[in-house]
């Protein structure tokens, strides 16, 4: 069994070991020190990440009682001196301390059993048994958790036998009936659990609960502690700030700005459907007059394929003839059709795409295709035009 340092010190950053086996096999190399402080995955909480004689640590796992080290290279030496990646350890460190807190107050507060942990790289989440969480108790709680780390109850760690451990009151007790390890935050909670954690509820600086949704039946719980409650505060500050710059208004009327920018906007795309309005009734007037043969067909340059939708379609269900558009941007072909007649254009462009490599189709009256090349998209533009024209 490895001897796991990070039990005796979470604050442990740097130690001198031995190598106790090397296996190298398709997965990468595999290394086995004599004691590690090295954290392997498990309990929601990722690994530590460092390194091993000067080698990367790029993954940490536990395997019947034996820590893995994979390892970038083979190492050169057997002795070697590891150092860990402290801020990455310290932030595991706040998060997991900052679940625990956060898990006893849910409990405490509304009789919620957290039900699982997951310590993610942009935050961490809960699922308790809640069905939800409403925003005076989501406050509540954000309050409540943030007011216990200001009184920074004592964070200790240490093992216990399977019988003292049934005569603390854990949280949940354990399946293993021996070695046991209980963190026990003084004066709020005992919990097993073989985690890294702060000295103290202080460390963990601050805790901003981000969001709250339903999650088959409970509710998960957003929420980030230490520096990344800090980071995103000051994210946050920063976009507020631009904000604030680009409507030249003061923080607390940015909100407001917004509205009047929202109706300004709104506003304007009415003026702009109207202006487009009037537009597209003097497109269909000239399109029909340059008609011939029953068929409208035209190229266009600067439509949107939407656009182009909207007008054929007005334009044959309006007087029953078949229209046939290009959109040269985009090397798009649509062919729209509101007459009576058998005519079907899904068909039509299905039994002739081929020959053009192109790809679509559609309904009896409107369809549309995609080329590869504008001058696919425009050799089946002619040859539809004159297969119609016929």
């Amino acid at each position: 069994m490895t001897n796991q340092l990070y039990y005796n010190s979470a604050y442990l950053t740097e130690w001198q070991t031995s190598i106790r086996t090397i296996s190298e096999n398709e997965d990468g190399i595999f290394v086995v020190l004599e004691e590690t402080a090295f954290y392997p995955h498990g309990g929601g909480q990722p690994c530590d990440e460092g390194t091993i004689g000067g080698i990367n640590v790029i993954d940490v796992t536990l395997e019947d009682e034996v820590i893995w080290h994979k390892v970038e290279s083979l190492p050169v030496e057997s002795s070697v001196l590891c150092r860990l990646n402290w801020d990455r350890r310290f932030d595991h460190m706040q998060q997991h301390s900052g679940q625990h807190l956060l898990s006893a107050i849910c409990l405490e507060l509304f009789d919620a059993q957290t039900l699982s942990f997951h310590l993610g790289a942009d935050y961490a989440t809960i699922d308790v048994e809640l069905p939800e969480l409403l925003a005076e108790r989501f406050a509540l709680l954000e309050r409540e958790v943030n007011r216990h780390i200001y009184l920074n109850h004592e964070i200790a760690c240490y093992f216990v036998t399977g019988e003292e451990a049934a005569r603390l009151p854990l949280v949940k007790q354990p399946k293993v009936t021996g070695g046991i390890r209980i963190v026990e935050t003084k004066g709020v909670e005992y919990n097993a659990c073989g985690g890294t954690h702060v000295s103290s509820t202080g460390e963990i600086f601050m805790i901003k609960l981000l969001k709250s949704e339903r999650q088959k039946g409970n509710t998960r719980i957003y929420f980030l502690c230490g520096y990344r409650a800090l980071q995103e505060f000051n994210e946050n500050q920063r976009i507020l700030t631009a904000l604030a710059q680009k409507f030249n208004t003061g923080k607390d009327e940015i909100l407001d700005r917004l509205d009047k920018w929202e109706q300004e906007q709104k506003q304007l795309q009415w003026e702009l459907n109207a202006q487009r309005e009037k537009n597209d009734e003097f497109v269909l007037h000239e399109l029909l007059a340059q008609s011939k043969g029953g068929l409208v067909a035209h190229m266009f340059e600067d439509r949107s394929l939407k656009d182009l939708q909207n007008l054929a379609t007005r334009l044959a269900a309006e007087n029953g003839i078949p229209v046939l558009f290009a959109a040269g941007a985009d090397n798009k072909v649509l062919m729209a059709y509101g007459g009576e007649g058998d005519f079907a254009c899904g068909a039509f462009f299905k039994e002739h795409l081929g020959g053009y490599n192109g790809k679509g189709g559609g309904s009896d009256k409107l369809a549309q295709a995609g080329f590869g090349t504008r001058d696919e998209a425009l050799a089946f533009y002619e040859f539809a035009k004159a297969r119609w024209s016929v």
